[in-house]
């Protein structure tokens, strides 16, 4: 994989001047055995304080604490970055624990519990109901059955761009048949939780090469899911994509809420507010030659 550019930018602009609280800014990844950053830059206006810690997920945070009073407030993030992307191996059916229905070791699923538990409702069993039509074969590989319910919400939902706020719940997906990548992680997420698996709501960019990638431009949203053997998989069912070179994780969390990439309070009547988010993640030079 190459070496990848990423620029991120936030604005928001107001009618009046306002002052503001804590912002948690969740914008960079953490490194691991398959990212490496190599550079790192984050300009903030109005200009204040930082510091950096992690949360309790294990995700990178920077809390920015504005000093002045202004109408308006940007949040500038420029990473490069090396992935180091492991191909997506096959489970060892030899493991009970890695057919359906999944089986976690009490140990993995003493810290797994959270995860496993739903967050939404279902009071209709509409998504239940979708669930049972899409039951695996007894046996069947949890891998195998992963990839399955990947594939199938990229090829039945449609893909829109949503600017409004917050993430729709999985069964007003269901029933609209389509939503904004937030929104299919979420369904994929909370689906999964009701057959057992630990899932979490993973949140960052994606580079897209190709005109066939939904969700550039913007920040990006997959689920990810534990499996005995494996440990953490990524699948993008935006995308159909999975354990793809092309998603660069930021966070991952148990809630969409929780993945924000600016969050924090104003203080004062900001009248009218607009947002402006962008994100350009492109390839600079190929690992090989660039070390």
């Amino acid at each position: 994989m190459g070496r990848l550019r990423i620029l991120h930018e936030t604005r928001y602009y107001y009618e009046r001047p306002v002052r503001f609280g804590p912002q948690r800014l969740l914008i960079r990844p953490r490194d691991s055995h398959a990212l490496r950053i190599v550079e790192a830059s984050l300009r903030l206006y109005p200009p204040g304080a930082t510091r950096w810690s992690y949360d309790a997920n294990g995700n990178c945070v920077c809390i920015f604490e504005p000093n002045d009073r202004s109408d308006a407030m940007r949040v500038a993030s420029e990473l490069v970055i090396d992935r180091y992307p492991a191909p997506l191996v096959p489970q060892r059916v030899e493991n009970p624990d890695t057919l359906t229905p999944i089986v976690y070791s009490r140990e993995d699923r003493t810290t797994l519990e959270p995860f496993i538990a739903p967050v939404t409702d279902d009071p209709d069993a509409v998504l239940l109901r979708w669930l049972r039509g899409l039951t695996a074969h007894r046996d069947e590989p949890a891998l195998a059955f992963l990839l399955r319910i990947n594939a199938l919400i990229h090829s039945q939902f449609e893909y829109c761009n949503r600017y409004e706020e917050g993430v729709q719940t999985p069964v007003e997906t269901l029933q609209k048949r389509s939503g904004a990548c937030r929104d299919l992680a979420w369904l994929m997420v909370e689906g999964l939780r009701r057959l057992g698996y630990a899932a979490l709501f993973a949140t960052g960019y994606i580079h897209s090469p190709g005109t066939e990638i939904r969700g550039a431009g913007a920040t990006h949203a997959w689920c990810e899911v534990f499996l005995p053997d494996l440990g953490w998989l990524e699948f993008d069912p935006t995308n159909g994509l999975a354990e793809s070179p092309d998603l660069i994780r930021v966070a991952a969390t148990r809630t969409p809420s929780q993945a924000l990439p600016v969050s924090g309070a104003i203080i004062g009547d900001p009248g009218v507010a607009r947002l402006q988010v962008s994100v350009d993640v492109r390839l600079v030079e190929d690992i090989n030659h660039a070390v």
